[in-house]
């Protein structure tokens, strides 16, 4: 049998895949929970790990050194890497959305959009016949419009928690995302069976 190399996100999607990992069938080791280790063997199904940040899930499958990934729409939607998507997991509901300050209007000029999601934004306001000043950051995309930087913002939503805890509402939902299974092409033709057969065994457990 094939050994399979998985790469998985650390924290919630982690948690969640290897739940439905586990309700698929698949003898797992407790320790990969709570493991700190980067790389981590499963040997009685001939699994191995490399558990990496949500962004780099898609790198590490696309140049394979992982046969598959588990990976979030919203990375696949902002990065476009060549790999093949198998299968919505159905984990990790979110969505992408726009929010700001309460009752504000955009900058009639060119309003500015704080985002970590460069090229979904863009597309989004693209779409709607908007011309915005992008401008990408890395964390905190809440204090943006709190400190005059931006006028909207373009970010997940799973609760909606943070925005309120900061003062902001939501504006538009742009697009709904979960967990996706995917594969590197050239794995995906020569552990096709290893791979089929992973996918067939989630597919059962999923729940869209």
């Amino acid at each position: 049998m094939d050994e399979l190399t998985i790469a998985m996100p650390k924290g919630r999607i982690f948690e969640e895949a290897y739940e439905l990992l586990v309700k698929a069938g698949y003898d797992l080791p407790k320790e990969l929970d709570d493991s700190r280790k980067l790389i981590v063997e499963a040997p009685n199904e001939k699994f191995r790990f490399i558990l990496a940040k949500p962004m780099d899930v898609p790198v590490y499958v696309e140049h394979g050194v992982a046969d598959v990934g588990i990976a979030g729409k919203d990375v696949m939607l902002e990065h476009e890497r060549s790999v093949h998507e198998l299968l919505d997991l159905g984990i990790s509901r979110c969505y992408i959305a726009t929010a700001g300050l309460p009752n504000t209007a955009m900058n009639e000029m060119t309003p500015r959009i704080a985002t970590k999601y460069p090229k979904v934004a863009s597309h989004f306001y693209r779409s709607k016949g908007e011309q915005v000043e992008i401008i990408e950051l890395n964390g905190s995309i809440e204090l943006a419009p709190m400190i005059g930087l931006a006028d909207r913002i373009v970010d997940i939503v799973s609760t909606g928690k943070t925005l309120k805890e900061n003062g902001l509402v939501e504006y538009e939902q742009i697009v709904g995302i979960t967990s996706r299974l995917i594969a590197n092409p050239v794995s995906y033709r020569l552990k096709q069976e290893r791979i089929s057969e992973l996918v067939e065994k989630l597919r059962k457990q999923v729940t869209l």
